[in-house]
């Protein structure tokens, strides 16, 4: 039985849904259950639940906020890891762990595609904090044999993101355009020429699940494609049903973010025979629907109240 850590979060539901649509109904999420910052209720938990894979996706994950809470970052995401990791080497240490990290570590490559053997240069504390879990699912499985699969996933997006990240910002920002009945949307954006590379969260999960089988090591996810926040724009302005116009919002450049993001998935490729299957315009339409139907709901609710 798979045990998700995070199962409440994007990622997180996302793999639910598909584990248990492959056949694989995980337990309960650990984040619903404990504190995972308890160990030693981290420690019964997994006891008790002996996790044939364990998929650690539950993390402070904002890299945004990482800069005003620096401590809460590392602190959090490394304990967390860490008790975990030793709940698995105490209780259930034939067990896989899939251990979640994020190809922030690699900061600003000097090489693109960037593959997991380049140097790890994180570059704000969310990704310092995802780099020292990196090496701890490294230590542990060097010291103590723990199967662990260190993923390092690039952007990802779709269906039920937050608007902190920048897509699931501009369908936001589109579907309220849209309900508000306006002549235009007009998107605030930060910096349209930074390059990302984008994968569809289904895709993402995919990958996820495929590699609990694989060979303990570092593995990148992602689509190995750059696209800029000004070609996002034009397919989110595509599918919106009113025009679009941007303005670039001071508050949303990033003095630290590199400026192009690209890695290579051959690893995990050669590994598994994954490859992203969903298409960018599609990411976009489904982002887009989903904001639809939360505003379309909150907006039917509000009326109600008034009437």
């Amino acid at each position: 039985m798979p045990l998700v850590t995070g199962g409440g979060g994007f990622a997180g539901c996302h793999l639910v849904e598909h584990l248990t649509g492959e056949g694989h109904p995980p337990s309960a999420p650990l984040h619903a259950e404990l504190d995972l910052c308890d160990r030693e209720s981290v420690v019964a938990a997994v006891g008790e639940l002996r996790p044939a894979a364990v998929f650690h996706l539950a993390a402070f994950s904002s890299p945004k906020l990482s800069w005003n809470r620096p401590d809460e970052a590392l602190l959090t995401n490394i304990r967390m890891t860490l008790n975990l990791l030793e709940a698995v080497r105490e209780q259930a240490p034939a067990a896989t762990v899939v251990l979640v990290g994020s190809g922030q570590i690699y900061g600003e490559p000097a090489t693109l595609p960037v593959a997991e053997d380049a140097p790890l240069e994180p570059g704000n504390p969310y990704a310092v904090s995802k780099a020292a879990c990196d090496m701890l699912g490294h230590q542990y499985a060097q010291a103590y044999g723990v199967r662990v699969i260190r993923l390092r996933p690039f952007n990802h997006a779709g269906p039920g993101q937050s608007d902190e990240y920048v897509l699931s910002s501009l369908a936001r920002q589109v579907a309220e355009a849209e309900a508000a009945g306006g002549g235009e949307a007009v998107l605030r954006a930060g910096d349209t020429s930074a390059a990302r590379d984008f994968t569809d969260v289904r895709d993402v999960v995919r990958a996820y699940a495929l590699a609990a089988e694989v060979e303990p090591g570092a593995y990148n996810v992602c689509s190995g494609r750059c696209v800029t926040v000004a070609e996002l724009i034009e397919v989110v302005a595509a599918e919106a049903r009113v025009p679009v116009r941007t303005e670039v919002d001071p508050a949303l450049l990033r003095a630290h973010d590199p400026r192009e993001m690209r890695g290579s998935h051959e690893r995990l490729t050669a590994a598994t025979g994954w490859e992203p299957q969903v298409p960018l315009t599609e990411t976009v339409r489904a982002t887009l629907d989903w904001w639809r139907a939360r505003i379309g709901t909150h907006k039917t609710r509000s009326t109600a109240k008034h009437e």
